[in-house]
């Protein structure tokens, strides 16, 4: 689930241009992707309209299927945008702030972390995965509250002290998604439904169980190449796969989600209707560290000030068998989408190949 900055670069040198002959050119880049074998979808747009939306490669290996447009991916760490939209809602509605300390909502073993130090990975919080994969027996299935259990038992020892510089957390999303629980006494699940997903009209978009997601037809599937190169579905290797042992997780992932529901919930963020813009923009601008330096991750968001569009705010997810992204440059009202269900090396090809088509301001 970590971030995956290499694309980055790539997605700032590309231009957005809406014209015919450009969409053209990036159709024809992308269907040599697919001789490739890279498997997923990519969704670029200019104001909220659709470009080019593709779908390249297989929603199941091992049924050959192919993929469609609609098709769930597992979004990975794209969900923490929304786990912080979830912190931001409780804000603005006056359950909690920003720089209150996690530690008066929820029981563990570290003190002087506030809330805004989790959503900036600015805590130097131990990784709770580093210490399920150790004890955690893998035949069963964690949630928080077995996360946070062990944290406690075992209390590893933070990397840094709070806001002494940026380290990619999602232990912090963990704790994000509890104190929401703790300051609404609703389920995280349910209520990202009716606070996010509803409201949007995100019909493909939720927190869905391991049941849920082997009973939705257009699920994606993530796969991995097994040791004779074939690529099959990546929970056969359960003992490495933590979404299936950490299966009942809530903050740092789970959200699965089509590339068209992510495009509603990218023009939502130019509106009012989740959270006033102020909250917004204090979401997308960087962390000042203890030494007075800036740390460029805001809410949910990785953050870079300049780019041919000017600011630009993204973020990259990676689970077994899946690599997701979303960029969105916000002063010209820019999206890209790319979804892939293959975990294929070649995926930076596929965002260069948008960016060689739409060519540069």
């Amino acid at each position: 689930m970590k971030s995956f900055r290499p694309f980055l670069l790539l997605l700032l040198m590309g231009v957005l241009n809406p014209l015919f002959a450009q969409q053209r050119v990036l159709k024809k880049a992308l269907k040599r992707t697919d001789a490739n074998g890279f498997s997923g979808v990519v969704l670029t747009a200019n104001k909220g309209k659709i470009l080019v939306e593709e779908a390249i490669g297989l929603r199941s290996y091992e049924e050959s299927v192919p993929l469609e447009t609609t098709d769930i991916f597992e979004l990975a760490s794209l969900s923490k945008q929304f786990t912080a939209m979830m912190v931001m809602i409780c804000k603005e509605k006056g359950l909690l702030q920003f720089d209150d300390m996690a530690e008066n909502y929820v029981a563990i073993p570290y003190k002087g972390i506030s809330i805004r130090n989790l959503l900036t990975h600015t805590s130097g919080l131990p990784d709770y995965q580093a210490i399920m994969d150790e004890y955690w027996d893998k035949s069963q299935v964690a949630g928080n509250p077995e996360i946070l259990e062990y944290l406690r038992k075992y209390a590893p020892p933070k990397s840094f002290e709070p806001g002494e510089k940026y380290e990619y957390s999602n232990t912090g999303y963990v704790i994000l998604a509890s104190i929401v629980e703790k300051v609404t006494g609703e389920d995280f699940v349910k209520l990202s439904k009716e606070w996010i997903f509803e409201p949007l009209e995100m019909q493909n978009t939720a927190i869905r169980s391991l049941e849920e997601k082997a009973n939705v037809e257009n699920f994606a599937a993530g796969h991995l190449k097994n040791k004779q190169g074939q690529y099959v579905n990546a929970n056969t290797f359960h003992s490495s796969d933590y979404t299936v042992w950490l299966g009942n997780r809530k903050g740092p992932g789970r959200v699965s989600s089509s590339a068209e529901d992510l495009l509603k919930w990218d023009q939502a963020l130019y509106t009012d209707k989740l959270v006033s813009q102020k909250t917004l923009t204090e979401a997308f601008t960087p962390f000042e560290l203890n030494n007075g330096t800036l740390s460029y991750y805001g809410f949910g968001w990785e953050i870079k000030i300049q780019s041919p569009f000017g600011k630009v705010v993204m973020h990259t997810g990676s689970n077994p068998g899946y690599s997701t992204i979303i960029a969105r440059y916000i002063e010209e009202n820019k999206t890209v989408i790319v979804l892939n269900n293959n975990a294929h090396p070649d995926m930076m090809k596929v965002v260069e190949s948008a960016n060689l088509s739409f060519g540069k301001k």
